[in-house]
């Protein structure tokens, strides 16, 4: 039995051997090993591929999504409005900042934020709206800017899985007020650690990101503020520097495969596959199937040697780290049945067609055998 990987990271390394090599003798030979000329040429170079004026790198997407709160001067007595279904970093960046998460549940067909829902949940509290461009779909940008800009509040950005994806053409990161980028090792644009970065067009709010990066030091020993150590290290800016000329690249090939799914699998019955709406590119960052008998799926295709993943399996508000909002089971649905259905088969730019057939060729013969027919999404 030949195994396929969720993702293949060691071949990613195998392409861009040469190159990471010299970027790390580089940075090596240079004897500057935090912040330094690497992580500037990388602010710079991702600040101009997403379309904006501003780039702060920092240690990871939390503290990204976080630092770039506080910047915007969210803190205690502050709500923002968050997606209901999401990593918990989204919610975690805003309790870090002292501010109250304010969940608002998907889109079904998207998994996005459901702009219809969002000026339902403003209150005389809230500050800001977070929309993730979950999986690499950007969100429905337009209606969720029309209705912030209506109330005042900031647009903040969680691309943590949206290197290169695009919304009406421009890139994710570039719609809103500033958006938070994760650089882990599995994403898009990944480096060979954690790492991650703040990106906006308002000179104020990267400033204070800079600053509060760096223990809240404008210059060295004298702290305006309480700050943070969130810097991005020089040898992940090197990476991050080879990998971003292979993204665009390493994005269509992800494409290609999700399209090729798209086609393969469309004839699954009682499966809802993933969408790309007229507006949007998107990145690919995972491909996710839903089906109420998941885990069913899940196992054969394991038996055959498929790595799968479930993105992800605990709405934040049935976490025990949210039990004090007192959410109880069944008080968010889409979120909850998204965790119930959601699985995501192995895609990257690596996979071939052949994997993907093979992918495609197994979840079929799995639907047969379970009579997958009589069973299709409530929602």
């Amino acid at each position: 039995m030949t195994e396929i990987p969720f993702l293949d990271l060691r071949a990613a390394y195998e392409e861009l051997h040469n190159e990471l090599h010299r970027a790390y003798t580089r940075v090596m030979a240079s004897g500057t090993y935090i912040l330094g000329a690497e992580v500037a040429a990388f602010e710079e170079e991702w600040a101009a591929y997403c379309g904006v004026k501003r780039c702060v790198g920092v240690g990871s997407g939390l503290d990204a999504l976080h630092l770039a709160l506080r910047a915007m001067g969210i803190g205690p007595g502050d709500e923002v409005i968050v997606p209901s279904n999401t990593f918990i970093a989204t919610w975690l960046a805003v309790s870090q900042s002292g501010a109250s998460p304010v969940p608002v549940e998907p889109d079904w067909r998207t998994m996005t934020l459901d702009p219809s829902l969002v000026e339902a949940a403003i209150t005389s509290r809230t500050r800001a709206v977070i929309p993730v461009h979950l999986y690499g779909l950007p969100a429905s940008m337009d209606e969720i800017l029309s209705v912030a800009r209506k109330h005042g509040i900031l647009v903040l950005e969680d691309a943590a899985q949206a290197h290169g994806a695009t919304y009406r053409g421009r890139r994710c990161g570039s719609l809103g007020d500033a958006a938070g980028f994760s650089f882990y090792p599995g994403k898009n644009l990944g480096a060979m650690g954690d790492a991650g970065a703040v990106i906006t067009d308002d000179d104020e709010i990267a400033d204070r990101v800079r600053v509060l990066r760096n223990y809240g030091s404008p210059r060295k020993y004298h702290y305006a503020v309480k700050g943070w150590n969130s810097r991005l290290d020089p040898l992940q800016a090197a990476f991050l520097r080879v990998k971003l000329q292979y993204l665009d690249s390493w994005n269509d090939r992800r494409r290609a495969r999700a399209h090729q799914y798209l086609a393969e699998l469309a004839d699954v019955a009682g499966m809802s596959l993933p969408v790309e709406p007229p507006s949007t590119e998107a990145a690919w960052h995972v491909f996710v199937i839903r089906h109420p008998r998941r885990d069913e799926i899940r196992a054969a295709l394991e038996e055959h040697g498929v790595a799968t993943l479930i993105h992800y399996p605990i709405p934040p508000h049935l976490s025990p780290a949210y039990v004090e909002m007192g959410l109880e089971p069944g008080s968010l649905p889409v979120a909850e049945d998204l965790a119930k259905y959601v699985l995501s088969v192995p895609l990257g730019p690596h996979l071939s067609r052949d994997q993907v057939c093979a992918v495609a060729e197994t979840t079929r013969a799995v639907a047969k055998r379970l009579d997958l027919t009589k069973y299709v999404p409530s929602s």
